[in-house]
């Protein structure tokens, strides 16, 4: 098989159903807002209830009950406002509602010197992460871990800040922390499989995201990941087929396509790429602009190795890389 070379762009730009790392955990709906004015004149709960309030919170935030996670967290709030357990709880859900922003100002509320402490930092991390601002990023998940070694969403943050640095060993290490202290969660399993796909280790990659579909089949992540290492291991047929979810035929051809580029095999890029257009009932553009980057990248190798050795050689038969 010809070397796999993988562009930092192109893949993210260009997939339909992008491969991703999964952000750690929390659910994705988006209910009414948490509460950000408390009023102070509440009776406040006794610990034992407390105890019992925080936990269903956490319940409904690893259930995805982010309506019931919120309703919730407005009751006890107004009880107890300023309680750093809670005001955790409230960044994570923030988190989790894609409200990035606000849940690093509700972390920041969070005293260093508090049980609460590492898990904010930990919540702190993600959000900077998500914000785009890798070394604040990095120095909040270290505090974290360091704080308290069990939080594998920070272990699992660590990862895929490595992953964009391409420090392949960090990453690796992360990653087998956020396994261990999570039980081999199946985002952890993912994440991990992701970084060896990028990296080019495929069959490990594909061991990693299998793993991962058996702990949580409904994974999309995973099963997109998985799709584009069958396809770069040229298994188009499998990478391309529908399962038996709802899934777009039109984005399977399209990234069977985008894979067949990745390894040099520009004229079944081509091919699938055409059938992705037609599986569309209007313009694929995703599509177009990859069947015109694999037709560009053929020409291109066909100049080279004409040049290297005086005559045009046949196509798709090298690999290429940026």
């Amino acid at each position: 098989m010809a070397k796999i070379l993988f562009p930092a762009a192109a893949c993210v730009l260009l997939l339909a159903a992008t491969p991703v790392a999964a952000a750690g955990g929390w659910g994705r709906a988006k209910p009414a807002a948490p509460p950000s004015a408390l009023p102070a004149s509440a009776p406040a709960a006794d610990p034992a209830t407390r105890e019992a309030t925080a936990l269903a919170i956490e319940t409904a935030l690893a259930e995805d009950r982010l309506v019931d996670a919120s309703s919730l967290l407005g009751q006890a709030l107004t009880a107890n406002g300023g309680d750093p357990r809670l005001l955790t709880l409230l960044g994570e859900t923030c988190l989790a509602r894609g409200d990035a922003q606000a849940a690093l100002a509700t972390f920041a509320r969070v005293p260093v010197g508090d049980p609460s402490a590492p898990r904010a930092r930990q919540g702190e991390g993600l959000a900077l992460s998500a914000l785009g601002r890798s070394d604040a990023a990095l120095q909040a998940l270290h505090a974290a871990v360091a704080g308290d070694p069990r939080l594998w969403r920070a272990w699992n943050g660590l990862g895929r800040e490595y992953d964009r640095r391409h420090d392949w060993p960090a990453a690796e290490d992360a990653y087998a922390h956020a396994l261990d202290a999570s039980g081999r969660d199946a985002l952890a399993l993912n994440n991990r499989g992701y970084s060896r796909l990028l990296q080019g280790r495929l069959p490990e990659a594909s061991t990693d995201l299998v793993a991962a579909l058996e702990k949580k089949p409904d994974l999309a992540a995973a099963r997109n990941n998985l799709r584009l290492v069958l396809a770069l291991r040229g298994d188009y047929a499998r990478a391309s087929s529908r399962g038996a979810g709802g899934d777009d035929p039109a984005a399977l051809l399209n990234n069977a396509g985008f894979a067949a580029l990745l390894r040099g095999d520009y004229d079944t890029a081509v091919a699938l790429l055409d059938q992705a257009g037609k599986a569309r009932s209007v313009y694929y553009a995703r599509a177009g602009e990859n069947r015109r980057l694999a037709l560009s990248l053929k020409a291109q190798d066909q100049r080279l190795d004409g040049a290297a050795a005086g005559a045009p050689a046949a196509s798709g038969q090298v690999g290429h890389g940026n």
